[in-house]
């Protein structure tokens, strides 16, 4: 169902679910790590940090075009998707953290028994080994991955699926990501939704246009929206306000 912008007001917020890539881990270093290893092995030179970085929340297909320059139907780009997969699986951890303030973040959720999940199009394959390299993957109720289920974001069928494994209506839930397709999966499924703005946020984009509930500059701003009673919250339209992120 689609989410009515709160026409009939919420629950309160009981448990949080978390994008990945530019969210809950930067997890740029290493992508872009990956990128010009690969880039090397075909005998390129490195790509400035600042021109991949608005598209590490892409994913592997992003990074190839934006790397290479390079259209997805050219006949080489599986192969260079695959080999830099390969790459960025050797070093999924090495140089990724979480954004500061994010540990403190989820330990106060956990401290007031609210649980938090992760909903990201990353692959499984690639996900758990990282949440369990930097400690996260016990501490998680619940990882719905890019290859859970046969869609991703945004289609709301992820996010639905990781409130069901912690047990709680949508209405209880609140999705915070740093991409579109984070705001409409959480809308259509209908949790409350938050923008990071800390994340992989392009020239480009307009989060004040997405349609979220909120926008978030950092990870412990997450707690007012469990503190205040959504009950008697009002929406912000972003977009009739005419602010720009």
């Amino acid at each position: 169902m689609e989410n009515p912008h709160w026409a009939i007001k919420p629950p309160s917020t009981r448990a949080v679910l978390l994008d990945l890539d530019g969210t809950m881990l930067d997890t740029a270093p290493d992508l872009m790590a990956a990128l010009n290893t690969l880039r090397e092995e075909c005998g390129l030179p490195p790509v400035d940090e600042g021109h991949l970085r608005p598209v590490v929340s892409h994913g592997s297909a992003a990074m190839i075009q934006r790397g290479f320059d390079l259209h997805p139907e050219a006949p080489k780009f599986p192969a260079l998707r695959q080999r830099f997969l390969d790459i960025y699986r050797e070093r999924v951890s090495h140089e990724t953290r979480a954004y500061p303030g994010m540990d403190d973040l989820l330990a106060e959720l956990e401290a007031r028994d609210v649980p938090w999940g992760v909903v990201t199009n990353k692959p499984g394959w690639l996900t758990e080994p990282l949440l369990d390299d930097l400690g996260y993957l016990e501490r998680c109720a619940c990882v719905v991955t890019g290859d859970t289920l046969p869609c991703r974001k945004p289609d709301p069928a992820p996010v639905r699926l990781a409130c069901e494994r912690i047990g709680l209506d949508p209405r209880e839930c609140l999705m915070v990501g740093d991409a579109q397709r984070d705001v409409e999966a959480g809308r259509r499924a209908g949790t409350l939704t938050l923008v990071a703005l800390f994340g992989y946020i392009g020239a480009e984009d307009r989060p004040t246009r997405w349609g979220a509930d909120g926008l978030i500059g950092h990870p412990l701003e997450v707690l007012r929206w469990i503190d205040t009673d959504l009950r008697d919250r009002v929406p912000v339209d972003w977009a009739a306000t005419g602010t720009e992120a």
